[in-house]
């Protein structure tokens, strides 16, 4: 069973999505994010597969939790350089998990 020692090792954060593109070279629908993370962390890549719930202009300037202090990750031209933090909805597509009001970037999650 994992500790909470276990869990304060994942670093998540609180960023913005600043810009997002179609990766039409994912094997299912999917979306390149850069996330700004704040001055610390700056802003990373991320690749999530999003668009059966999100367009690309409801995505821009959302905040988004993100592990930041995992491997980065190849998906198959891109790197992903970020965990970016969602859970199933009904029908198993990715709904994202946000913080409830605006926050500083940056900030972890505690």
């Amino acid at each position: 069973m994992p500790t909470i020692d276990d869990f304060q090792k994942l670093d998540i954060r609180v960023g913005t999505i600043i810009a997002v593109e179609d990766f039409p070279e994912a094997r299912k629908p999917a979306y390149t994010l850069q996330i700004d993370l704040g001055s610390e962390i700056g802003i990373k890549k991320s690749c999530a597969q999003l668009r059966k719930n999100y367009s690309k202009e409801e995505l821009l300037g959302r905040q988004v939790l993100c592990v930041v202090n995992s491997p980065p990750r190849q998906i198959g031209p891109a790197t992903s350089e970020v965990l970016t933090l969602g859970v199933p909805d009904a029908t198993g597509e990715c709904l994202l998990i946000v913080p409830e009001r605006e926050v500083p970037l940056g900030g972890r999650m505690y």
